[in-house]
């Protein structure tokens, strides 16, 4: 097996060939521990987005779950501001004492607190767990970034960095199977449907193994390595946000990139990732509006069986709807890695953030039911499609010293800001739900709050005009 030292290409590198045959078995190796590492990640958002509402029906009080959508929104900006505490911690970490380390860590944080979330007893813990996962996720995406920008060579590098974001939604996928898995237990009876959540949550502990593997066996990147060696030496920091913000060229690409992420995380997280509830409120207004056709005045026993059956229908479509979703998301970000190598970065975020706010409100505006679901797979094409430019783009804007720190910044603690759409759009659909009685039209509102955040991705289109165009240049030193 190759060693670490033998991971980058210098000089006769076929153009011709492609990217994939400039490979050793060792790039392969951290190719894989990087993407299995933000696979499970996106495994562990995934699973609590599916499982959020059961989890806070379960855990709230009767008062509470009066506003269970408000909830929510809070368990998901608070799951959001850990991410970001992570991005910023961990980014830094990273850089200084090296991105294998570090990844290992961020990989037991999230799936033990994930697996914890499940014996929660009550909203407090269960935030406190969302918020310790959310360090953990937060570390994954940038270490995981740098570490394969750093150790492939520059050829593979962008085409690898798209593949790597479009495997994330194998982890997704996974979720959306697991929660139909659990529903179908629950409906032959081997599992109580009521715990159906702390079931998911227990599947996101798994991917603590993977940290036996990269721990034993990952190495850091040999560039980082030859830098960190010479930075002792001639006094330069790594992971310094003091010089990522002392640098104009850097504090502006810090700063706008994460503009930048801001608009794609609100749009995926504010709003994308909320079409559960769009999905389990149809079902639900469907399916109890066939089982109460033609019975007048339903007994106790009927009430019941039909609380059950829903809840089952509800889960169950909930779960295709996510694996459908995340097929389109696995097809459009390898879409935009191909657009972003043959007609440029700048351009390609363009087509993606335009494409991203017309099939985001076709989607909120027009579901109705399960025919509608493959509308979700072209939601979640353009707006995960978007993700890959992330991971191909933040790399190039900063240098090897701070390219840990720098993508984190960027990707995470844009999270701080996204956070905040979440308590509007929570506004928004109070303010359109004024005057509403019925679950029709509190789930309209919901549709238009939900449309109106869309604007975000505008903000996408103003920024990339502001940042260089890196394609066919190499990694800044």
């Amino acid at each position: 097996m190759p060693t670490a030292n033998s991971d980058n290409l210098s000089t006769g590198v076929d153009s011709n060939l492609p990217w994939w045959k400039h490979l050793t078995g060792y790039h392969w190796f951290v190719f894989a521990m990087a993407s299995m590492s933000w696979v499970f990640d996106c495994l562990d958002q995934q699973l609590f987005i599916l499982a959020r509402n059961n989890a806070l029906s379960s855990l709230l009080n009767d008062e509470q779950k009066k506003d269970l959508f408000q909830y929510g929104d809070y368990a998901t900006m608070i799951f959001m501001f850990g991410w970001a505490t992570g991005g910023l911690i961990f980014g830094s970490v990273g850089d200084r004492i090296g991105r294998a380390k570090t990844l290992t860590l961020t990989v037991l944080l999230y799936s033990l607190s994930t697996g914890l979330s499940a014996f929660s007893t009550g909203w407090l813990d269960f935030a406190i767990y969302r918020f310790i996962t959310g360090l953990g996720v937060g570390g994954v995406f940038g270490l995981a970034v740098a570490l394969v920008a750093d150790t492939l060579p520059d050829i593979a590098r962008a085409p690898a960095l798209g593949l790597l974001q479009s495997l994330s939604a194998l982890g997704n996928i996974t979720a959306g199977l697991t929660s139909m898995l659990v529903a179908y237990l629950g409906r032959i009876g081997t599992i109580d449907p009521a715990n159906s959540w702390k079931y998911l949550f227990l599947v996101g502990a798994i991917p603590a193994v993977l940290c036996v593997f990269i721990q034993l066996r990952l190495k850091e990147p040999e560039k980082w390595v030859e830098a960190r060696k010479a930075g002792r030496l001639s006094g330069v920091k790594f992971g310094s946000y003091s010089n990522l913000f002392s640098e104009a060229k850097l504090r502006k690409h810090a700063l706008l990139g994460m503009a930048l992420c801001v608009s794609g995380i609100i749009g995926v997280w504010g709003i994308g990732f909320f079409s559960p509830e769009i999905v389990k409120s149809v079902i639900t207004q469907s399916v109890e509006a066939k089982q109460l056709a033609g019975i007048e005045n339903p007994t106790p026993e009927q009430l019941a069986t039909l609380k059950a059956d829903v809840k089952v229908a509800a889960d169950f479509w909930m779960g295709v709807n996510s694996i459908v979703q995340n097929i389109g998301a696995f097809i459009g970000m390898l879409v935009f890695t191909v657009l972003a190598q043959k007609i440029g970065r700048k351009i390609t975020f363009i087509i993606g953030f335009l494409s991203a706010l017309v099939f985001t409100v076709l989607y909120f505006q027009t579901f109705n039911g399960v025919s509608y679901i493959p509308l979700s797979a072209l939601m979640g094409g353009c707006q995960l499609g978007i993700f890959a430019g992330y991971a191909i783009y933040l790399p190039e804007l900063f240098p090897i010293r701070l390219r840990s720190t720098g993508v984190s910044f960027c990707y995470n603690v844009g999270r701080y800001v996204a956070a905040l759409g979440l308590p509007i759009k929570a506004s928004l659909t109070a303010w359109f739900a004024k005057g509403a009685t019925t679950d029709v039209e509190k789930l309209t509102a919901f549709r238009d709050a939900a449309s109106y955040m869309c604007a975000t991705f505008l903000i996408g289109i103003v920024v990339i005009l502001f940042l260089p165009e890196t394609k066919d240049k190499p990694l800044p030193d």
